[in-house]
């Protein structure tokens, strides 16, 4: 069977050049793709879209990965001053990759800022700050980086979705995972399934139920997989969706 071609998104970040700023997206992302039998591609920012369109056309499925922090403006909200990292170009790039895959069904995972893209651009709204809007929830912003491997609560998976058969949790229907993100899901998208809750009411789990697979998670399966079966099940799960017949 020929290895899907998996799209990544990108961030951006500060370097000592002329132009004052570079791509960048963590190692574990096409790690993860590659250790699930698929190509990774990172997509590249500053393109135009007929560029970004012919790029998409060739990708047999797509990863949007973590990072700052959507323009709320997207979604109808006035920025709270604890909203940050916004970068408005990744959020037109990923905005644009999540409506084409859903109008098209290409199979797409979205992993945090992802799994809250998938939402906006299916037209849902972001809790700006967790602390300051939900004030009984646990804490999910994490201090350091080395919380990328812990697994510190677990998410509640709906028996019966696309991503309770992906995570293959076969009877069980509670997995543990990681936590890196101030932001969530406020309103899911009309089109979207909410299908992983943590236990103080977060969302944790999207999905669209009329497409082969379309699915955000909150947490960071990426930096997972390697020694945590149901997080490797799920990117094999993205894999075998974007598998070419």
């Amino acid at each position: 069977m020929p290895q899907p071609l998996i799209g990544i998104t990108v961030g951006t970040g500060s370097v000592h050049e002329a132009n004052g700023t570079a791509l960048r997206v963590r190692s574990t992302y096409p790690r993860a793709v590659a250790a699930a039998r698929g190509v990774p591609l990172l997509i590249p920012l500053a393109i135009d879209i007929d560029t970004l369109r012919a790029i998409y056309e060739r990708l047999d499925g797509i990863v949007l990965t973590g990072g700052g922090d959507v323009e709320p403006s997207r979604y109808g909200a006035e920025t709270s001053p604890l909203t940050a990292g916004v970068d408005t170009m990744r959020d037109e790039i990923e905005i644009q990759l999540a409506r084409w895959a859903i109008d098209e069904d290409k199979p797409l995972l979205g992993i945090c800022r992802g799994h809250q893209v998938l939402n906006v651009a299916s037209g849902g709204t972001l809790i700006q700050d967790l602390h300051e809007e939900m004030p009984g929830s646990f804490k999910h912003d994490s201090p350091s980086d080395e919380w990328f491997t812990r697994l510190p609560h677990e998410v509640k998976v709906a028996r019966g979705s696309k991503l309770y058969a992906a995570l293959g949790l076969d009877g069980e229907d509670r997995v543990a995972v990681n936590t890196m993100h101030h932001q969530a899901v406020g309103n899911p998208a009309p089109s979207l399934c909410v299908v992983a809750s943590a236990d103080d009411g977060v969302i944790e789990g999207i999905e669209h139920p009329e497409r082969r697979f379309i699915v955000g998670v909150q947490w960071h399966p990426e930096a997972l997989y390697s020694q945590h079966t149901p997080h490797r099940h799920l990117f094999e799960a993205l894999m075998m969706a974007a598998s070419p017949k």
